[in-house]
């Protein structure tokens, strides 16, 4: 377990580089498996779930050469085994993407998970209506290729790991497949770009329908993992709230757009270029728009809308904005427990039910212990400490490194006081 000290009223000053997009990296390593032929992958994030995908990628076969901190090449000329335990891949729900490369190549294969099914559902629906044998025994799925039996499938929810497997598996298997509210995150664009290079033909990238036209075998590529929007997102907001002035190099403006519109209704602004993205420094944060029955509100919504990931960061925000807020996390019901932890701090927040939260800042927040769930809200609650009076203790701090590569480092580097401990 992972401690960290983190002292709050120091403003970030800088430039800073976010890593590469974590979810795009195990989307290629999943995709680098679908051809005999060599992959490079550069601008890989050093986290703790990428090394796990890594390491799950040369239990099943692949050839992995590191040739730098952040570049691999791959080669699988053959997926030596049918079977990956939970602990090959450390029990990650990304795990997953790997179903597919071993489906193809061994055509049975079984995947042992130690989260609940229904984590999975949209994932099993899709695989049996692509005609795919799934079941599963004890707890783990079990696949046989069948048959390709589906022309047109159309996806229960837009998950992200679900549009991957069924992308995935259309490129080699499918002559013309169409996927419908398929997810169309900056690391789906990613992932159907690859498959281009590698020879498939993918139409409607960007959007939630996607028309795609399989090649019996497809071949080796070399790509740079794009720049992690989240990261970018969330060190924005970090500078702002710490009073500082960052200057964020290597992004990719264009996938914050949504991200910077909703900022905006914080009194938060941003000066974007197609690359880059200054952060000058801001007084008092005031909500610029009178709504209804609220000064302001946001919800989450599947891409293109504002990201789920990012709804404990803009609550903390929210603390810091003079008015009411009203935030609805409408993906997930468990996603605003959080904000239990910063009404330890001091702030003002009515939880209404699991998907709603109603904040009235700006109130001051006062360093505490806390105890870091998950990485969607780690980055918020560190957010949170960096503006605290005095010294705020987080436990389970490994959570955000798994996600964000060096990324206690890199905020050490503009000038955060963080201690981490062992």
């Amino acid at each position: 377990m992972m401690r960290i000290r983190v002292e709050g009223h120091h403003p970030l000053k800088g430039r800073y580089r976010p890593s590469g997009n974590p979810n795009t990296a195990i989307a290629l390593l999943a995709a680098s498996m679908l051809t005999n032929d060599p992959v490079t992958l550069r601008n890989m994030p050093a986290t703790t779930m990428t090394h796990a995908m890594i390491r799950a990628a040369s239990i099943l076969g692949a050839n992995v050469e590191q040739t730098d901190a952040s570049t691999l090449t791959l080669q699988t000329t053959a997926v030596g085994s049918r079977v990956l335990n939970q602990s090959d891949a450390n029990g990650f729900v990304g795990a997953l993407l790997y179903l597919a490369p071993m489906l193809i190549r061994r055509q049975q294969i079984r995947i042992e998970i130690d989260f609940p099914l229904n984590r999975v559902r949209t994932h099993l629906e899709a695989l049996r209506d692509l005609g795919i044998d799934v079941t599963t025994p004890d707890g783990a799925i079990e696949c046989s290729l069948v048959k390709w039996a589906c022309k047109h499938i159309v996806l229960a929810q837009a998950s992200v790991t679900a549009t991957a497997i069924v992308m995935m598996l259309a490129a080699v298997l499918g002559k013309e497949t169409i996927i419908s509210n398929a997810a169309c995150e900056p690391h789906i664009q990613e992932l159907a770009h690859t498959l281009n290079k590698m020879g498939a033909h993918i139409e409607g990238i960007g959007s939630n329908i996607l028309r795609i036209w399989g090649t019996d075998e497809l071949g080796g590529t070399d790509v740079t993992i794009g720049p992690d929007h989240i990261e970018t997102a969330s060190v924005a907001a970090l500078s702002v709230l710490t009073g500082g002035r960052v200057h964020i190099v290597g992004t990719h403006s264009h996938d914050l757009k949504m991200i910077e519109k909703i900022y905006r209704r914080f009194g938060i602004y941003l000066d974007m270029d197609d690359d880059e993205i200054f952060v000058p420094k801001h007084g008092t944060l005031a909500i610029s728009n009178r709504e209804e029955d609220v000064d302001s509100s946001i919800e989450t919504a599947p891409w293109p809308g504002f990201p789920s990931d990012l709804v404990a960061m803009a609550t903390v925000i929210a603390t810091q904005a003079r008015g009411t807020s009203l935030i609805h996390e409408k993906l997930f019901s468990n996603r605003l427990l959080f904000v239990d932890k910063l009404k330890a701090m001091g702030a003002q927040i009515i939880l209404c039910d699991p998907h709603r939260a109603i904040v009235v800042g700006p109130t001051p927040l006062e360093a505490v212990y806390m105890d870091s769930p998950d990485v969607r809200t780690g980055m918020g609650m560190l957010g949170a400490a960096l503006i605290a009076d005095g010294e705020s203790v987080i436990d389970n701090a490994q959570s955000v490194a798994r996600t964000f590569g060096n990324v206690y480092e890199k905020l050490q580097a503009l000038g955060a006081k963080i201690e981490i401990e062992s």
